[in-house]
């Protein structure tokens, strides 16, 4: 409704419930949508999206440091075998799913940390973070929420208990334009 009130027209390949939408990021995340004004527009940058051409840069705050300045995880993710809501990876029929990631800052107790995406599953970067032992601050769904009783400083531990949501940014997103063929 609010990209309905700024725009008169958006794409119809999203239907009525998702007009223009090109992708979408999970409820409690924050940062950049791609929306589409029209449908030849739309159906080139999801064709992007496809050949896995858009580039998408996410920041998080995670628990724990990491064991070194640079990595990924390179693990297939499907449907969590108990609690159909979550995802997981240990399915017998995962997607593959890379993460590609490096550390900005180390702090005592988390990292501040630069995410690449090279596929797009839902909730990737959550289970891939959380599996390897460095839940998101503030994910409830994954363990983020339950490691700040094991915060030291107490400030700190005060203030990720109240967090509204993940801290989990969609900072950055470059894709081809659709007319124009420029990066962008």
């Amino acid at each position: 409704n609010a990209l309905l009130f700024h725009c008169k027209f958006l794409s119809g390949v999203g239907g009525v419930l998702r007009p223009g939408v090109v992708h979408r990021i999970d409820k409690d995340v924050s940062g950049l949508l791609m929306v589409a004004k029209n449908d030849q527009a739309h159906l080139a940058l999801t064709a992007q999206f496809k050949t896995k051409t858009i580039r998408r840069v996410y920041k998080a705050l995670v628990y724990g440091r990491m064991e070194s300045q640079h990595g990924s995880f390179d693990l297939p993710i499907g449907r969590h075998p108990v609690h159909r809501r979550k995802m997981s990876t240990h399915t017998k029929r995962g997607k593959s799913a890379l993460t590609i990631w490096d550390v900005v800052t180390a702090y005592d107790q988390l990292s501040l940390m630069k995410i690449s995406l090279e596929t797009g599953r839902t909730q990737q970067i959550r289970v891939h973070f959380s599996d390897a032992g460095h839940p998101i601050v503030g994910d409830g769904t994954y363990g983020g929420k339950a490691r700040a009783k094991h915060l030291i400083d107490p400030k700190l531990k005060q203030a990720v208990e109240k967090l509204p949501a993940l801290l989990l940014h969609a900072e950055n997103l470059t894709f081809q334009h659709p007319t124009t063929q420029k990066m962008m």
